[in-house]
């Protein structure tokens, strides 16, 4: 009988000790590491588009294996007892606190659709001006400048000489730059852009912090706004930073500073 009993206690114990080491993920010199601190590792992982695979899973047991033992020997060390390590410890409570106040915050302070279109409306009455499409050559020297300009003249092509550009990011489409407003540019060569007209080239070198500019002018247009669907994004994330903003700024209004 009494074997019987004991039999049976080893097996109650065994079922209630399986779902405590079902929650660790594995145990270093004693000492447990639970599972939900890969879960949270994987949930952020998969929070940035990567999957939840079994390498995945075996690459982060591992780096929290790899992490208890560190801590462990930093610990006989006696460093976590280091003013240092105090103060760090500090400012890692004081940021997991603030994020998470922030995250609370913002589930109830989500920009609507409705916030979104009214920003988008401010923004295209705001609009106005004209838009250029030009291309340009930049060269170092000003008499580089020059000769570009002579030789174009003579009948070479604008877009054969902006090979030898500076600027790589024109340079290979025949010195084409997009649709911008003149403000896009530094002033020197907005200016300049703005007072050609249309398929005129400068007539003189165009200095800038960058060099000397040769500008062709192909076409004008009216500034046009972007479709709603194109911004939107960016909107709605200007709008999320000005409502945080405006949030820690309350709280710093009802904080006592000395």
């Amino acid at each position: 009988m009494k074997s019987n009993s004991a039999r049976l206690l080893v097996a109650l114990l065994a079922a209630i000790s399986l779902p405590v080491a079902a929650q660790n993920l594995a145990v270093v010199n004693g000492k447990p590491i639970p599972a939900s601190r890969a879960d949270m590792l994987i949930k952020q992982a998969a929070a940035q588009g990567q999957a939840d695979t079994p390498e995945l899973r075996k690459y982060i047991k591992e780096q929290l294996i790899e992490r208890e033992v560190l801590v462990q020997e930093a610990e006989k060390r006696g460093m976590s007892k280091s003013d240092e390590f105090k103060n760090q410890m500090e400012m890692a409570r004081q940021s997991a606190l603030a994020r998470a106040l922030v995250t609370e915050h913002m589930k109830s302070a989500k920009v609507s659709d409705a916030d979104i279109k009214a920003e988008y409306d401010n923004l295209v009455k705001g609009m106005s001006g004209k838009e250029y499409n030009a291309r340009h050559i930049l060269v170092e020297k000003e008499d580089q400048a020059k000769a570009i300009i002579a030789k174009i003249k003579g009948g070479a092509k604008f877009e054969d000489l902006a090979k030898e550009s500076k600027d790589p990011g024109s340079a290979a489409n025949g010195g084409a730059l997009d649709w911008a407003p003149a403000n896009a540019y530094v002033k020197e060569f907005g200016d300049a852009l703005a007072a050609l007209q249309k398929g005129k080239m400068t007539e003189t070198p165009v200095k800038t912090q960058y060099g000397f500019h040769v500008i062709r002018l192909d076409d004008v247009r009216d500034a046009k706004a972007p479709a709603l669907e194109e911004v939107k994004p960016q909107i709605e994330q200007s709008l999320t930073q000005k409502k945080l903003q405006a949030f820690i700024e309350d709280l710093k209004k009802k904080a006592k500073v000395q």
